[in-house]
């Protein structure tokens, strides 16, 4: 099933995204909300220049969707509309286990007419950094509170000693609750998905 990712660059997205492509599904665009007045995405502050070399990576279309804040759930739902003009027919979401965020992505699906994906919901937080570095992904540590982290984790890949020294702070490693943001790298799912995506359309399925 063709879908679309609403993609923050971010950690949670980039494995949703691994997970519906490992399924099978293909996917039509990522979605990425962008701060009008700053130019950069919601979130993780990624500019145009990063957001094109991801999807070049990838080789999947972006969608961007400028909002101000106050109109950020009209321009979702147009996103979605965009997307499935495209084709798509299930929009991908990397929510974990806030329910209020799920509720969210559901009524913009439902308001759309998409079906809405979580493909890691309720894993585990644990278990979601676990994968991340175990399918080799290398996501840099970007921002942190300051009160929470040392500053000389700035600039380091999340790995088994940086999340060592997050479990000895007894913080959430997976970040959730704003103890640091990472960007996600594309050395691994880009090569990947190319492969397979190759490999379907050398072989006629």
């Amino acid at each position: 099933m063709k879908f679309v990712m609403s993609y923050s660059c971010g950690k949670d997205s980039t494995l949703a995204l691994h997970r519906l492509i490992k399924a099978g599904h293909e996917p039509a665009g990522l979605l990425v909300m962008v701060n009008r007045d700053i130019n950069r995405s919601w979130f993780h502050g990624a500019d145009d220049m990063l957001l094109e070399k991801f999807s070049k990576s990838l080789e999947i279309p972006l969608l961007l969707c400028p909002s101000k804040g106050e109109d950020y759930h009209l321009e979702f739902e147009k996103g979605l509309l965009r997307a499935m003009e495209l084709g798509a027919q299930m929009a991908g979401f990397g929510d974990i286990d806030i329910e209020n965020n799920r509720r969210w992505c559901q009524e913009r699906c439902d308001a759309a007419g998409l079906k809405a994906e979580f493909p890691l919901w309720q894993q585990g937080r644990k278990k979601i950094v676990e994968e991340i570095i175990t399918e080799g992904y290398r996501c840099i540590i970007k921002s942190i509170n300051n009160r929470l982290l040392p500053r000389d984790i700035l600039g380091k890949p999340l790995d088994s000693e940086t999340v060592a020294v997050m479990a000895a702070r007894g913080i959430d490693i997976c970040g959730e609750n704003g103890e640091y943001q990472w960007m996600g790298l594309f050395l691994n799912i880009s090569w990947k998905y190319r492969w397979e995506r190759s490999s379907t359309l050398e072989t006629g399925q």
